[in-house]
C-alpha cells in the first residue's frame, strides 16, 4: 500500500475529541480540497473533491455529526490513469451555512475564506485537527528513499497558514509557489516524522523509523560485502601474479628469506599475505611478508 494511503488510513481512524477538533478538521479539508458555486440570491453549495473514498467517508462522518447533510458522487479522472475521483456535495442550508461559519470555510455573507479566523484553529487540539483535515484532503507522501511530504493548497497563503501552523505544533514545512497552485512541504526522516506526530499519525512515524533503521542495516551489511569481495579478488590477483613469478624461478637457489616466502606461497596458493606471514618461522608482520613477496616478483621480472 501507498504511504499516501497508510497516512489517510491512520488519520482518518483518529476520533475527535471534541467539536471544535471536527470543525477544525473540517475547516483543514475544505480549505484544501473544497469549491463553492454561487447559485444566486446568495445561495452557495459546497463541495470536496478528493482521490480517497476513505477521507469522502471522514468528511461524510464528520459533516453528519454536525447535523449537516451531503452526498458522496464519484467521476473518472479524465487524465493520467483515469482513477476514481470523490465528490462530498453539500447543499446550501441554514445548517450547512452554520456549520461551515463556525469551521471558518465561509464567512457571514456565505463566501468563502482563504483561511480560517484564529477561533478556530486557537486551540492546540485544534491546530492539530487542522493539519489533520488538510493532510487528509490534499497530503501525500513518497518514501521510504528520500522522503517527501506535501499538502498542495490553491494559493501560496493558504501553504504559509499550514506552515505557520504546523511550526507552532513543532513542526516544519516550506513553501512552493507553482504555475497552477502552491505547496507546504517536508523533506526528510525528521521534518517529516515532526509534521506527522503533529497531526497524530504516530503508528505511521514509528513504521517508517522501522523501515529506515532496516535499510541502514541492509546498506551496512552489503557494504561489508562488497569490500570483503573487493579483498577476496585483489588477494586473488595477487596471489596469481606472484605464483607466476614463482614459476620464472629456480626457488632451490634463493636466499633463504625469499625462499621460506616463496615456498609458503607454492604450498598455500590461496593464502593471504597476512596468513603466509603467519606461517614463517620465525612470524613476521604482514608488511614484511609483502616486501619479499614484491621482491620475488621483481626478480623475476613480473
Amino acid at each position: 500500500m501507498p504511504l499516501s494511503d497508510d497516512l489517510r488510513e491512520e488519520l482518518s481512524a483518529i476520533a475527535p475529541a471534541s467539536e471544535c477538533d471536527r470543525l477544525a478538521e473540517l475547516s483543514g479539508l475544505f480549505h484544501v480540497a473544497g469549491r463553492a458555486h454561487l447559485r444566486g440570491r446568495g445561495s452557495v453549495d459546497v463541495h470536496l473533491d478528493v482521490s480517497s473514498s476513505t477521507v469522502a467517508r471522514r468528511a461524510f462522518a464528520l459533516l453528519r455529526a454536525c447535523e449537516v447533510r451531503s452526498e458522496i458522487r464519484t467521476y473518472p479522472r479524465r487524465a493520467f490513469d483515469r482513477s476514481t475521483r470523490y465528490q462530498l456535495h453539500v447543499e446550501g442550508s441554514e445548517d450547512a451555512y452554520a456549520t461551515l461559519h463556525r469551521a471558518g470555510v465561509l464567512d457571514r455573507s456565505h463566501r468563502p475564506l482563504g483561511s480560517p479566523p484564529r477561533r478556530v484553529v486557537a486551540r492546540r487540539c485544534c491546530a492539530a485537527a487542522y493539519l489533520r483535515g488538510a493532510l487528509l484532503g490534499a497530503g501525500t507522501l513518497s518514501g521510504p528513499r528520500s522522503p517527501h511530504l506535501e499538502i498542495r493548497t490553491a494559493e501560496a497563503d493558504g501553504a504559509r497558514f499550514l506552515a505557520t501552523l504546523a511550526s507552532r505544533l513543532g513542526g516544519e514545512l516550506h513553501i512552493q509557489e507553482r504555475r497552477s497552485h502552491a505547496a507546504a512541504y517536508a523533506k526528510g526522516s525528521e521534518p517529516i516524522a515532526d509534521v506527522l506526530v503533529a497531526a497524530g499519525a504516530v503508528d505511521l512515524v514509528l513504521a517508517l523509523e522501522e523501515q529506515a533503521v532496516l535499510a541502514a542495516t541492509r546498506a551496512d551489511a552489503n557494504r561489508l560485502a562488497n569490500a570483503d569481495h573487493a579483498n577476496l579478488v585483489r588477494t586473488g590477483r595477487a596471489a596469481h601474479a606472484q605464483l607466476e613469478a614463482l614459476r620464472r624461478l629456480d626457488v632451490d637457489t634463493l636466499p633463504d628469506d625469499l625462499r621460506e616466502i616463496a615456498l609458503l606461497r607454492l604450498r598455500h596458493p590461496t593464502a593471504s599475505t597476512a596468513e603466509l606471514a603467519r606461517r614463517c618461522k620465525p612470524g613476521l608482520s604482514k608488511s614484511a611478508a609483502y616486501r619479499r613477496l614484491r621482491r620475488l616478483q621483481e626478480l623475476s621480472g613480473i
